[in-house]
């Protein structure tokens, strides 16, 4: 089993949103005032984090080693970049617009896979994938990548509106095995909760090594890697708070800063005029594909 830590409740934290938190200045640029859900976060710019949010995960040496020393080959990232990108995906799909059975049946064949990510005897850390708090890890780290790609992309909520999309966000961990008592209760209460566990990041040389390929694209053919490489790069340390950042040892100048607030400041003019279904289409895709898959009961991931 993992090791147990203090709970974070108990911990009193020693950073603050300026080392856990990316920086975002623009306000809000939305028509109305109305609540916002996690739904509304679906545009396919939000997954310009996913390589971050990765990190992110990864960060915790136990969720960092579970990976790296998966034997699960089918959804390894190294390995089927295009298959893990789909079960992720439709993963997050799942959690926010599925049905109670949908998440249920995509529970069980992650439940599947995450049987077999359990640390061996004299692993250098101990890890298992059905332990609750490194679940509830993830689930923050996702729901951080959430909100961080909608405040780009539509300015910084109000606090009213951080509070309901918060609120329409505990899916990401109880799809698994988080339970909604282990979701903080206020979006303050989660600042508190991010902040403590922000102090458990530790990014060693073995998991920095699988990192680094990653941002590099390097499971990916040079021929389709290379027009991306810089771009991704360059995105994935924008979303990445500065702690995540010298843990990973990469630079970040107030220039590089600007030049990212800048771009997602065009990318949001060209998505303001951009349909609903089409922002959104991937993700609806997605969720048609699962239901298939259940219907004809084959492979979820």
């Amino acid at each position: 089993m993992c090791a147990q830590y203090v709970p974070l409740d108990d911990v009193v934290p020693q950073l603050n949103t300026d080392s856990t938190r990316i920086r975002i200045t623009s306000k809000h640029r939305g028509w109305t005032r109305k609540p916002i859900a996690i739904s509304d976060a679906l545009d396919f710019w939000s997954f310009a984090g996913a390589a971050a949010n990765v990190v992110m995960q990864l960060s915790w040496r136990e969720v960092g080693y579970g990976v790296v020393e998966s034997k699960v080959d089918s959804g390894a990232l190294t390995k089927h970049p295009w298959k893990r990108a789909r079960t992720t995906s439709q993963y997050l799909a799942v959690a926010i617009l599925g049905s109670d059975e949908e998440r249920l049946a995509y529970r069980e064949a992650v439940n599947g896979a995450h049987r077999q990510v359990q640390s061996e005897p004299g692993s250098a850390v101990k890890y298992n994938a059905f332990n609750r708090e490194l679940q509830l890890w993830v689930a923050a780290c996702l729901f951080i990548g959430f909100e961080d790609t909608y405040q780009l992309l539509h300015g910084k909520m109000s606090d009213d509106q951080a509070e309901s999309f918060y609120r329409s966000s505990s899916t990401l961990g109880t799809t698994l095995q988080v339970t909604e008592e282990m979701w903080p209760a206020t979006r303050a209460e989660f600042d508190v909760h991010w902040n403590s566990a922000c102090q458990r990041v530790s990014i060693d040389d073995t998991v920095r090594a699988y990192l680094m390929d990653l941002l590099d694209l390097r499971m990916i053919p040079w021929v389709v890697r290379a027009p991306f490489k810089n771009l991704l790069r360059f995105l994935t340390i924008g979303f990445l708070a500065p702690v995540f950042r010298e843990q990973l040892g990469v630079d970040w100048t107030e220039d590089d800063r600007r030049r990212f607030e800048h771009l997602f400041v065009f990318v949001s003019f060209v998505n303001r005029f951009l349909p609903r279904f089409v922002r959104h289409g991937g993700t609806y895709v997605l969720m048609r594909d699962l239901r298939r898959r259940i219907r004809k009961d084959k492979r979820l991931v």
